[in-house]
């Protein structure tokens, strides 16, 4: 099967930036740049896939994802983390207290790599890390913005 994607309105937001990526005849990828959430086809309650996603979540997550009343799938905030230039991720303490959280990614010198190990990869080190004192809050609405704040965003 060859794979497509499409541009959808995004159940969750609304919004008109949604991709559907299909991997497979039974499997589809979803995600929204509208409102920075994501899925699956495998993202339903009692699917193993999704037991096994939900066991890993921060409890923020839990409780921020959405369950599309017309597909029952659930839609979780998603994490982008590009290396060498920075990760979105949602922060804060509550589902009423929440936004998008932007860090940039900053090269690690040469001579200091070697304390940076990469796990699982013996003899291989990290070139970036994350760089806290970028850190810019963004609010939900805002996950476009928290992209293009790290650069993630092609011009």
């Amino acid at each position: 099967m060859e794979q497509f994607d499409e541009i959808i309105r995004c159940p969750k937001s609304g919004g008109e930036i949604c991709y559907r990526i299909q991997v497979t005849p039974d499997i589809s990828n979803y995600m929204s740049l509208s409102c920075g959430f994501i899925t699956n086809s495998l993202m339903k309650e009692g699917e193993e896939y999704y037991e096994e996603t939900f066991e890993t979540l921060p409890e923020l997550y839990k409780d921020l994802s959405w369950k599309d009343p017309e597909t029952d799938l659930v839609w979780i905030p998603n994490t982008i983390n590009v290396d060498g230039v920075g990760m979105v991720f949602p922060m804060g303490s509550s589902t009423d207290d929440w936004g998008w959280a932007s860090v940039k990614s900053i090269e690690i010198p040469e001579e200091e790599q070697k304390n940076h190990p990469i796990p699982g990869k013996e003899g291989e080190f990290m070139k970036f890390r994350t760089d806290m004192t970028t850190l810019e809050r963004f609010p939900e609405r805002y996950y476009v913005q928290a992209l293009d704040y790290i650069g993630a965003l092609a011009k």
